[in-house]
């Protein structure tokens, strides 16, 4: 396996096995998740480690980094970086972009809800956004937690916290982001030694199949909705109703509803 020089705002437990397949699972799940996104203007931010664009057909695709990756620079692997910024403030107009990636963003990020709201912000009515986020309920959060206690060895991440899963649909709820699409993976603990961590390798199956929601790493896909709008369509023609309509009497003394006019409904 191949190592890599993580950037100091990540674990230096990227460069191990554990780290290395997280990559590459999710690596795997963006290619699959972007690829049939459409637009003009794509944007991922943070974790650049990860191309989350590269199969992504959009003419201008960009990465942004947080003002705090101080220590990583621009390298032959992973994504080209686009711009330095703050997450919080995007120089990007609000409907502007229609596709956003976070790739553990919001969980390295000062502020996870302003973050969201900005990215919100951004993005196009049916724009895309997909998340990438540990789940605390795997084994990978006991550790993180385990970490927080003081075994500092455990802890994943050196600074934020996990977003829970449903927890992160709230969140998107309340910003009228849908959610389309959701995807669990990762299911081994986190183990140092290349053996032991081929020697679960049986885990990935049995946990997809049989614990599904306690997946190390989850995937989100929302769609942006715009309150009040519609998609045009065919328009129905309907008939008045007749109820409070007068009768009209014909010479033979015979009555007949009167004049039935279409309107567009």
């Amino acid at each position: 396996m191949s190592k890599v020089g993580p950037i100091i705002e990540l674990h230096p437990w990227l460069g191990l096995p554990c780290g290395q397949a997280l990559l590459a699972w999710e690596q795997a799940r963006l290619d699959e998740v972007v690829a049939d996104m459409f637009g003009f203007h794509a944007l991922q931010l943070g974790l650049p480690e990860l191309d989350g664009l590269r199969a992504n057909r959009m003419p201008h695709r960009w990465l942004a980094l947080d003002t705090a990756y101080q220590g990583w620079q621009p390298g032959a692997a992973g994504a080209p970086l686009g711009v330095r910024c703050d997450f919080e403030s995007l120089p990007f107009a609000s409907n502007s972009l229609d596709l956003v990636v976070l790739p553990h963003a919001l969980e390295l990020a000062r502020d996870p809800h302003d973050t969201l709201r900005e990215v919100e912000r951004v993005l196009v009515p049916e724009g895309k956004v997909v998340i990438i986020g540990f789940n605390p309920m795997s084994s990978w959060g006991v550790s993180h937690r385990m970490g927080g206690l003081g075994v500092r060895s455990a802890r994943v991440l050196p600074q934020g916290e996990f977003i829970g899963y449903w927890r992160l649909r709230d969140w998107l709820r309340l910003l009228d982001l849908e959610v389309e699409a959701g995807r669990f993976g990762c299911w081994r603990p986190m183990v140092r030694t290349e053996a032991w961590w081929n020697r679960l390798q049986w885990m990935e199956s049995a946990g997809e199949r049989w614990w599904p929601v306690l997946g190390a790493v989850y995937v989100v896909v929302a769609v942006k909705r715009v309150r009040g709008m519609r998609l045009v369509g065919k328009i129905r023609k309907t008939r008045l109703p007749t109820a409070a309509a007068p009768a009209v009497v014909t010479q033979s003394g015979q009555a007949r509803a009167p004049y039935q006019q279409d309107v567009n409904g």
